[in-house]
């Protein structure tokens, strides 16, 4: 009999023991999570380069990865200019606090909105009214902490990382329909290094892949967030603008 009860008492000493750790590393986890956040939602001025892959999934479960780069560069409170270059568009979109406009370069048309509010609203009407996504643009919100650990139900410490070089901190997060990694600079400059999402609703899990590098916080001049329409382009309405990385004929599940 005590040799039961000594066992049970050390079954639960273990259970608590896995809690205790568990409860730490979504500490620690979402510690480092609010240091990055923090950091890049106070810089008032900030730019980097980006590749980024996203996956789609065939009718016939075939999952096929489509490629992009470009450069982001944002003023706040509302000005951006972010360039995306992959096999199936060439775009940018700027906004110099008034206006924003999306600019199809291959297809030489373009399209402008009224800028209301700073970036987190102009972000929310792109993507919600206007269906259009600035890449890694939850990382850069002011609020990106609340928006990031909305819905997490799982947070934890992976370890360590080195992403083009720069050893990082390596955190993975679940959500009920997602789950997301990210890896933040380790030391003082705690800024995102690469970004996973993958989807657990779609057959396959497909992913989008995000990586930035070349992170600056110095002044960017004025001119960068000015929109010229170029010589032959002609205006439209964004509804008319495909500026997808995934071909418009491309179908099945996209994350």
């Amino acid at each position: 009999m005590a040799k039961a009860t000594w066992m049970c008492g050390v079954a639960a000493a273990l259970a608590l023991a896995q809690v205790s750790t568990a409860h730490a590393e979504e500490s620690s986890a979402l510690r480092i999570l609010k240091a990055m956040t923090d950091h890049v939602s106070t810089q008032a001025v900030l730019s980097a380069k980006y590749e980024s892959d996203v996956e789609i999934v065939t009718p016939s479960l075939e999952k096929i990865q489509f490629s992009a780069s470009g450069d982001v560069a944002l003023s706040r409170p509302d000005k951006f200019r972010v360039s995306r270059t992959g096999g199936y568009a060439d775009v940018e979109i700027v906004s110099d606090g008034s206006t924003v406009t999306v600019n199809d370069r291959d297809g030489k048309r373009f399209a402008q909105v009224q800028a209301t509010g700073g970036f987190d609203q102009l972000v929310d009407r792109l993507r919600t009214d206007l269906l259009v996504e600035i890449p890694g643009a939850d990382l850069l919100l002011s609020n990106a902490f609340e928006e990031l650990t909305s819905g997490v139900i799982e947070a934890k410490v992976i370890g360590y990382g080195v992403v083009d070089g720069v050893e990082c901190d390596h955190l993975a997060f679940r959500n009920l329909d997602t789950d997301w990694q990210i890896w933040v600079e380790s030391g003082g400059r705690p800024l995102p290094r690469k970004y996973v999402i993958t989807s657990k609703t779609v057959a396959t899990a497909p992913q989008y892949t995000l990586r930035l590098r070349d992170w600056k916080t110095e002044a960017v001049a004025a001119e960068a967030f000015k929109f010229t329409p170029p010589d032959g382009s002609t205006r439209v309405e964004i509804t008319s603008l495909h500026v997808d990385e995934v071909p418009a004929a491309t179908s099945g599940g996209k994350q």
